[in-house]
């Protein structure tokens, strides 16, 4: 019998990456052929949409539509769509786009089987990886407990809820019997990591349970909220040689007048004692940020403030977008002071500052011998990646072809050049 095929293209976060591929690890391959963002005619296409900001609705949108016409002209046969977008927006959507077979939520992977008719399996911990087979994404809860004022997800998602450590250590055992050294760990809140549970962090006993798999050799850490920032990481992360030095922590802004319309729970002076505090005990630490710009009522005193910020931090690693207003969220209900044009070159102007800072960074580097993550081969270079950049949004090492070099293998470079966003080495004899 003719395999059906099934293409999943799965858009946004890489939180919803992982809920496409355990949707796929659900289905059983003796029925289905499946494939991931593929070009090529199939069955069914499955869309996972995002629906944080402006631009990923519109993306989700654009590629809802662009499967509705390969479905009139025949490429496909049916389409599903899933995820943040349909979970906020379903009855619209399905009134505007009939052409859609089947519209799903989020955590609706069991609805999502039935169409299928293939049965749920709750504990089913099979994924079908989409990353390079040597990382993965483990995502510890769902949800978030915090009230930013520009943000849906809690809309979207509901409460934080943890997943148990031990279930986060079986996964994390099979993902490493199929190949996986690096784990990047996400969540939309890691500091939140536990405290539905009993009111206290889990994350230093699992960072200490996780390092106890042998295959495990780096273990990355995605999105620390600063408020309740659970501080007794910090000396892990010194000492456990398996847990990268690199935190993702994202900040948003650096004027308290924003923060504080942000119902961001901390102000600028907390955020700069955190940062030091981390800095002092893990001096080579690199920290990552993400900053937004254009919130209601940003004065260009605020804007020099934040670039201030961030030209006396020094981020090792700073990614910028611009706000757009969500509906459902306290700031919907103010009036969007800061003009299109003026986000996007306030967003233009402090990624140029970040820019300057990256490559200052880089140069440092040169001459040093690093540790390299070896993630794919090109033309004229493999290219990897240290413990100080994580995959997609990060810095990369650019390394001279030389035998012996294997992708998913660990290499030590040394580093001969620097760039803005990429470093360049040779095998370190």
């Amino acid at each position: 019998m003719k395999k059906i095929s099934i293409n999943l293209i799965s858009l946004g976060c890489s939180k919803n990456l992982v809920d496409s591929e355990k949707l796929l690890g659900q289905l059983p391959l003796e029925r289905y052929r499946l494939l991931h963002d593929s070009s090529e005619p199939s069955d069914v296409v499955i869309i996972n949409t995002c629906g944080f900001i402006g631009d990923a609705k519109q993306e989700s949108i654009d590629t809802i539509l662009s499967y509705v016409r390969a479905k009139q002209l025949g490429s496909i046969r049916k389409l599903l769509v899933f995820g943040c977008l349909s979970q906020r927006y379903r009855e619209e959507l399905s009134l505007e786009i009939p052409e859609v077979d089947a519209w799903f939520g989020v955590d609706q992977a069991e609805a999502i089987c039935s169409w299928f008719d293939t049965k749920y399996e709750p504990d089913n911990m099979s994924r079908w990886l989409t990353t390079p087979s040597h990382y993965a994404y483990l995502k510890l809860g769902e949800g978030c407990n915090r009230r930013c004022s520009f943000c849906a997800i809690p809309l979207i998602r509901g409460a934080f809820r943890s997943v148990p450590v031990p279930r986060l250590v079986e996964e994390a055992k099979v993902l490493a019997r199929k190949g996986v050294r690096e784990l990047l760990l996400i969540a939309q809140d890691l500091s939140y990591y536990g405290r539905d549970i009993d009111g206290k962090s889990h994350l230093a006993n699992l960072l200490d349970a996780l390092s106890e798999i042998s295959e495990i050799q780096w273990i990355r850490l995605h999105y620390l909220y600063p408020a309740n920032f659970p501080k007794d990481i910090i000396p892990i992360i010194k000492n456990n040689t398996k847990i990268c030095r690199y935190l993702d922590m994202p900040l948003q802004h650096a004027s308290d007048n924003i923060l504080k319309s942000m119902r961001r729970g901390h102000d600028k002076k907390t955020m700069l004692k955190l940062i030091k505090d981390i800095r002092k005990q893990v001096p080579d630490i690199a920290i990552r940020t993400t900053m937004l710009v254009g919130f209601p009522g940003e004065s260009p005193k605020d804007f020099s403030e934040l670039m201030e910020f961030v030209k006396d931090v020094r981020f090792e690693r700073l990614g910028v977008f611009t706000y757009s207003p969500e509906e459902g969220t306290n700031a919907y209900r103010m009036a969007d002071t800061v003009s299109t044009r003026l986000k996007s070159r306030r967003a233009e102007t402090l990624m140029a500052l970040q820019q300057e800072l990256s490559l200052s960074l880089n140069e440092a580097k040169v001459g040093k011998v690093l540790k390299v993550i070896v993630d794919r081969e090109e033309d004229d270079y493999f290219i990897g990646r240290t413990e100080y950049d994580s995959p997609e949004v990060d810095n990369e090492v650019l390394i001279e072809k030389e035998e012996g070099i294997v992708v998913g293998n660990f290499v030590v470079v040394r580093i001969t050049g620097a760039g803005d966003f990429e470093l360049t080495g040779v095998i370190n004899q």
